[in-house]
């Protein structure tokens, strides 16, 4: 058995024969240069991480293949640390998550990370090794020299099956247990129409990946219903979030329904066209997407934490039950509807806005806040919307559910808050300070 990293996780078998002497991980607060990706550089776009990337959305967004009780950014930060770390080891300069493994002198970089990226998603996703064998084909065909290509290879296996290990007794695959409806006034119950069973309930018990505990930076108490601040929020959302609302602007309509898909499948494009824009090169890229779904991964974890802990009802439950919640402020609608379909899940704090932040964080920290970005949509085909800021864009990402009617401003406030601080925290804690991407 091996103590690895700074969680003391255990693995067995064949790590030690990867784990030399003298390779044990930097300590926590140990920076290492990072040298740019000039040398040894098959990839000087970094366009392997980009591609392996693609792929995963591609997975994703295949009915059937991502089992419903997995949240999807769990598969991201299994593929972005293994390859990233497959890359440091290749390259030799970097700090790796968790866990070092030896790499020999002149192994491919390239080769590790599309080796790494193979792996990973098809331990994840069986039923289209095919396809993957088929990437990765062509990946190391691209790599001429047969040695540099057979040490990257048995770089990026090792990698993937040690953080695959690592990851397997993490609880995500518990089974997910019933919660209770609430009874009184803003406690979460199901919603209609379908009033289904609320989903993840078991995800902030999943290990967290770098956060010590989910629970860390828990949203603060929900303001109490008879607040002014309460009635200000419902009477927003139920003149901007219904769906036969006449006050909502046609652009508003278009951004509830612009970002009505999973919000990490934004972000992780943005990031693509980032790298790709500034050509990023393999190792600046790997890090990249590492920092930012290792960020992400967590959120994940800790919004739940926060949903499940304090349990606040959505607008659509709150509108129809105003008349119960004792504020006098509020207006009751039975029959009110939002404009899209309200989650399985509580309202606070609300999730696209947590995710984006950090996403916002975590790009503007490598490329600088002020990028002109453009985002398309894979809920709303053939529209592009402009931004001048990665901020801007995690704006109007958590606004737009507001528009959308499933989400408040108190929900908002507290999700940006959280996307935040976990950012800040993962930024931290995670690697070294970014380069350049040249």
């Amino acid at each position: 058995m091996i103590e690895i990293g700074r969680r003391k996780l255990l693995i067995a078998g064949g790590a030690a024969a990867v784990l030399g002497a003298g390779t044990a991980p930097p300590a926590a607060g140990a920076v290492r240069p990072l040298a740019g990706d000039t040398s040894r550089r098959p990839d000087p776009g970094g366009q392997t991480v980009v591609a392996w990337n693609r792929t995963l959305l591609r997975i994703l967004r295949t009915p059937g293949l991502q089992p419903a009780t997995v949240h999807a950014t769990r598969s991201f930060a299994l593929l972005h640390t293994a390859v990233y770390n497959a890359v440091v080891a290749a390259h030799g300069v970097g700090r790796p998550y968790l866990f070092a493994v030896n790499g020999a002198r002149g192994a491919a970089p390239q080769a590790a990370a599309a080796q790494a990226a193979h792996d990973v998603l098809a331990a994840l996703y069986p039923s289209v090794a095919a396809d993957l064998d088929q990437q990765l084909a062509a990946d190391l065909a691209a790599i001429p020299d047969r040695q540099a290509r057979e040490a990257g290879t048995r770089i990026g296996a090792w990698t993937a099956r040690l953080l695959i290990g690592l990851r397997a007794g993490d609880g995500s695959a518990a089974t997910p247990p019933a919660l209770s409806p609430g009874t009184e006034p803003g406690q979460y119950r199901p919603t209609p129409p379908g009033f289904g069973a609320a989903v993840f309930t078991h995800w902030s018990a999943v290990t967290p990946w770098l956060l010590d505990r989910a629970s860390r930076f828990r949203s603060k108490a929900y303001p109490a219903l008879t607040s002014a601040g309460y009635a200000n929020a419902a009477e927003e959302v139920r003149r901007l979030g219904q769906d036969t609302s006449t006050t909502r602007t046609d652009d508003q309509t278009v951004q509830a329904r612009f970002w009505a898909a999973p919000i990490h499948n934004y972000w992780n494009e943005i990031a693509q066209s980032a790298a790709t824009t500034r050509h990023s090169g393999l190792l600046a890229s790997a890090r990249l997407f590492a920092e930012l779904n290792l960020t992400f991964a967590d959120a994940v974890i800790a919004f739940y934490d926060a949903k499940y802990h304090h349990r606040i009802w959505r607008p659509v439950t709150a509108i129809r039950l105003a008349d119960t919640d004792g504020n006098p402020d509020t207006v009751a609608d039975p029959t009110w509807n939002p404009l899209a379909g309200t989650p399985n899940d509580p309202a606070y704090p609300g999730a696209h806005s947590v995710v984006a932040q950090a996403g916002a964080d975590v790009l503007a920290r490598t490329f600088g806040g002020g990028q002109r970005i453009s985002v398309t949509s894979e809920s709303l085909a053939g529209v592009t919307r402009t931004f001048n800021s990665f901020q801007d864009a995690a704006d109007e990402a958590g606004i737009s559910r507001i528009f959308a009617g499933v989400h408040t401003r108190l929900d908002h406030d507290a999700g940006q808050r959280l996307g935040h601080d976990i950012a800040r925290y993962a930024l931290h804690n995670l690697t070294d300070p970014p380069t350049p991407a040249a």
